[in-house]
């Protein structure tokens, strides 16, 4: 697979955690595990090997969106929903330029949803962590795009009528080249997908199941127990099967995915995960397993992983045009304020 690092110079010299730790105060609430991402994402910083001149962090609005403040690299607050737009900006004008885009389930999934897809779709050359704590946080406790249906919030009291975004499917859907999901309190499992994340060229998207303390308290409780039932390990190459071992991934007579026990289908029946399949199908497919009305289980790993050109190494291109194709182009931006066509 390419690597996203490939235009990014390294560090001359050793890096460690403390020189990713900003002097601004960390300001979430206690408990949020915001903390856990940002400690995660400290320590990954120095393995990589990126200097900090070399990193630039770009987030929305929210509560996910003040982690520029605690990284001591480059960053932008921006603004709500639009940072997807100025990461690409900056990763077009930079190519020596590790970028990263941190944003929430509302700013993300709301407000920025076109920013969200099209910077998928494109295939531009950043890292894209959403935290996903299903509610928005910063303003108090209103549904989100991710919340469930029925949801009792201070702006839906009689529960929320939205069908939610699955950012998984959304992603796939927009034929997004590495999406993947994890959890904030499995600290190994965050660091290895962040890992693989940032060493994809091109978008990559990673939906953080992040637990708010204060207004959605146990969203995910069940999969952040030791050995969760309710966690489908999604492993390249490796049968799905989960529940330690009990359940397990097989394909229907009509075609679609389907969980049965292990001890009532053959091992050549089990459906073996291909995170690098030109064709989304599949990880598509799985994406629909999500903590549904039949199964409160949700696939947790990278569901796709593969090679595409990439939206800023063709602009970078384009533009660098030969010297005769620049100077009719100068020529005409220049030249008069109308034209003859014949």
């Amino acid at each position: 697979m390419s690597t996203g690092l490939a235009k990014i110079p390294l560090s001359l010299t050793p890096l460690n955690r403390k020189e990713f730790v900003s002097d601004q105060e960390v300001r979430w609430c206690p408990g949020c595990g915001d903390y856990a991402v940002l400690a995660a994402f400290q320590s990954l910083m120095p393995q990589l090997g990126i200097a900090r001149e070399n990193t630039v962090i770009v987030s929305g609005i929210g509560c996910s969106s003040r982690f520029p403040y605690y990284v001591d690299t480059y960053g932008m607050h921006s603004i709500h929903g639009r940072a997807p737009a100025i990461a690409t900006g900056v990763a077009i004008a930079r190519p020596d330029l590790a970028v990263w885009v941190v944003t929430g389930d509302g700013d993300a999934l709301s407000i920025g949803g076109n920013h969200l897809i099209h910077a998928l779709r494109r295939n531009v050359n950043i890292t894209i962590m959403l935290f996903n704590n299903r509610i928005y946080g910063l303003t108090k406790g209103q549904f989100s795009p991710t919340s469930e249906a029925g949801k009792v919030t201070k702006s839906s009291p009689a529960g929320s009528l939205d069908h939610p975004f699955n950012p998984v499917t959304l992603a796939l859907g927009a034929e997004a080249s590495f999406v993947a999901r994890t959890i904030d309190s499995d600290r190994k499992h965050l660091t290895e997908v962040l890992t693989a994340a940032v060493n994809h060229r091109g978008a990559s998207l990673v939906e953080i199941y992040q637990n708010c303390p204060i207004f959605n308290d146990g969203a995910f409780d069940g999969l952040k127990e030791v050995d969760s039932p309710a966690v489908i390990p999604l492993v390249h190459g490796q049968p799905i099967t989960f529940a330690k071992g009990e359940l397990g991934v097989v394909r229907g007579a009509d075609g679609r995915l389907r969980v049965r026990a292990t001890s009532d289908v053959a091992p050549s029946d089990l459906v073996v995960h291909d995170a690098h399949a030109k064709d989304a199908t599949l990880a598509f497919e799985l994406s629909q397993l999500t903590d549904t009305q039949t199964l409160s289980a949700s696939p947790i790993g990278i569901f796709r992983d593969v090679d595409r050109s990439v939206f800023d190494d063709q602009t970078r291109k384009q533009v660098s045009m030969p010297l005769d194709r620049a100077s009719e182009l100068q020529k005409l931006i220049t030249g008069r304020d109308t034209w003859t066509v014949l």
